[in-house]
C-alpha cells in the first residue's frame, strides 16, 4: 500500500480560512437570508486596473497571431517585466537589486512555501506569534516541526510573541536561529518597521549566518515617508535576506495571480559538507523544474503597472483601502474598541470586548452583525483574543458592517 506523508497529520484540523468558510456556510444554510458582509479573508474587491485590462487584452490579441504568439516562457519570468520591477521597485528607492535576481511567480503565499525547497532539515526557525498561518504550516508539512504543545505551538519553531506589550513588534532573539520570517506592514497586526529596526534584525542575521524571509506583500500601503518598502533598502540585507512581493493587493491580482520573489546573488548558505552554496543557483534550478513560468498575458498585465497610467490607478486603488481601514478604524474606536494598526497597512487587529475568546467573538459577530473577520488566535497562540477585520471591500460594504457593528457594541 502507498504511504503518506505523515507530517501533514500533525496539521490543525483545517487551514484558518476554510474553518471559516465553513462556520459561515453553516450559518448561512439556517438563516438563508441574512446577509453577510465579509471583512475577513484579505481578498480584493475592486477592478483590476484599466491599465492593466488594456495590456491583457493586447497580450490575448498577440496570442492569436502566429508571428506574435507565445508558448512555453522563461521560468525566471520575462526580461521586459523583471527590468520594469528592479528599476521601479528596488533601483528607484536605492536598493542594488538587479533584474537576474528577481523571479516572477504565481504568487507570494505560493512563493514563501516553495522556499524551504532549497532549505535543510536542520534548520532551527523563528515566526513571529501571531503569525501569517502559511510560515508555520508549509515547514510542518516540509517535516521541519514535532508535535504541537498545550497552547497550539509546534515543537521545533521559535516563537517570538507580538503583542500590544511591545507594540507589536518582536524582539531579537537572543539565541542563535537560522531562518526567520518577518513580514511588514505585518499580517495579520498592521504593524510596521523602521529602518532601525530592520537593520537590528540584518545586523542578527549576519552575525549568526541566519536568513531573513521577507514579506513585503503590503509594501504599497505604506504612506510614512520614514518607513522602507524593502528590506534592501538596509545595508548589508542582500547578504542575508529573500524578499517575497506580489501583486494581488496592490494592483488586484488575487485572481490573476502574479507575484516575483527576489535571491541576490550573493546570498549563500551552507552545504552539509560544509562548503557555501548560491542560493540563486538553488532557487532557480527548483524554478526551472517545478514551475513553467506564470502566463505572458498576465506578465503583460502586471507590466502594466510600471505604466505612467497604471501608477496612477493603482495608487488610487491603494488610496481606497487605505480610506475603508481609516473609517474601520474610526468607527470601531467609537464603539470602545482597543484597535491596532490600519494606518500604512490594510488590516485592522483589534483587542476582542469583553473578554471573549477570538473564535467566540468570531461567532458572535457572525451571528449579531452578520460580518466575518478573522479570528486571531488563527494566526497563533499568542493571538488569542485579538481579532482581524479586512479592509479589502467596497465602500457601501465597509459601512453597513460599521454600522452593524457599532450598533451592537457601542460604548
Amino acid at each position: 500500500m502507498a504511504t503518506i506523508n505523515d507530517n501533514y497529520l500533525k496539521l490543525k484540523a483545517g487551514y484558518l480560512f476554510p474553518e471559516i468558510a465553513r462556520r459561515v456556510n453553516t450559518f448561512v444554510e439556517s438563516n438563508p437570508e441574512a446577509k453577510i458582509i465579509k471583512l475577513g479573508i484579505g481578498d480584493v474587491t475592486e477592478p483590476l486596473p484599466e491599465a492593466c485590462r488594456t495590456a491583457m487584452i493586447k497580450a490575448v490579441e498577440d496570442m492569436g497571431d502566429r508571428s506574435t504568439f507565445k508558448g512555453y516562457g522563461p521560468e525566471q519570468g520575462y526580461g521586459w517585466l523583471r527590468e520594469k520591477i528592479a528599476a521601479q521597485d528596488f533601483q528607484a528607492r536605492g536598493c542594488d537589486i538587479d533584474a537576474s535576481e528577481i523571479f516572477v511567480s504565481d504568487g507570494a503565499k505560493c512563493d514563501t512555501g516553495n522556499i524551504l525547497d532549497i532549505f535543510g532539515k536542520n534548520n532551527k526557525i523563528a515566526v513571529t506569534d501571531p503569525v501569517y498561518p502559511v510560515y508555520v504550516d508549509t515547514n510542518v508539512m516540509a517535516g521541519h516541526t514535532g508535535e504541537t504543545n498545550d497552547k497550539g505551538e509546534y515543537n521545533g519553531l521559535v516563537y517570538l510573541p507580538i503583542s500590544a506589550d511591545n507594540n507589536f513588534i518582536a524582539d531579537i532573539p537572543t539565541e542563535k536561529v537560522d531562518l526567520i520570517y518577518l513580514c511588514f506592514p505585518n499580517n495579520p497586526t498592521g504593524a510596521t518597521a523602521t529602518k532601525a529596526y530592520l537593520k537590528a534584525w540584518v545586523d542578527y542575521a549576519k552575525a549568526n549566518d541566519s536568513i531573513i524571509f521577507f514579506d513585503a506583500a503590503y509594501e504599497a500601503f505604506i504612506t510614512d515617508d520614514s518607513l522602507p518598502h524593502s528590506i534592501y533598502e538596509i545595508e548589508g540585507a542582500k547578504d542575508c535576506a529573500i524578499e517575497f512581493r506580489s501583486f494581488s493587493k496592490n494592483a488586484g491580482f488575487t485572481g490573476t495571480r502574479c507575484a516575483f520573489t527576489v535571491v541576490p546573488k550573493q546570498l549563500t548558505a551552507k552545504a552539509a559538507d560544509g562548503s557555501e552554496v548560491e542560493l540563486w543557483k538553488l532557487w532557480n534550478r527548483r524554478q526551472s523544474t517545478k514551475f513553467n513560468g506564470v502566463s505572458y498575458i498576465v506578465q503583460r498585465g502586471a507590466e502594466a503597472v510600471y505604466s505612467d497610467a497604471g501608477k496612477a490607478q493603482i495608487k488610487a486603488l491603494v488610496d481606497f483601502y487605505l480610506e475603508n481601514a481609516k473609517i474601520i478604524c474610526e468607527q470601531l474606536k467609537s464603539a470602545g474598541f482597543e484597535v491596532y494598526g490600519g494606518i500604512n497597512a490594510p488590516y485592522i487587529w483589534l483587542k476582542t470586548p469583553h473578554n471573549l475568546s477570538s473564535w467566540d467573538f468570531f461567532d458572535k459577530l457572525l451571528q449579531t452583525t452578520h460580518v466575518v473577520g478573522t479570528p486571531g488566535s488563527g494566526f497563533g497562540a499568542a493571538g488569542e483574543g485579538y481579532f482581524r477585520i479586512s479592509a479589502f471591500n467596497s465602500r457601501e460594504n465597509v459601512q453597513e458592517a460599521m454600522k452593524r457593528i457599532t450598533a451592537q457594541f457601542k460604548a
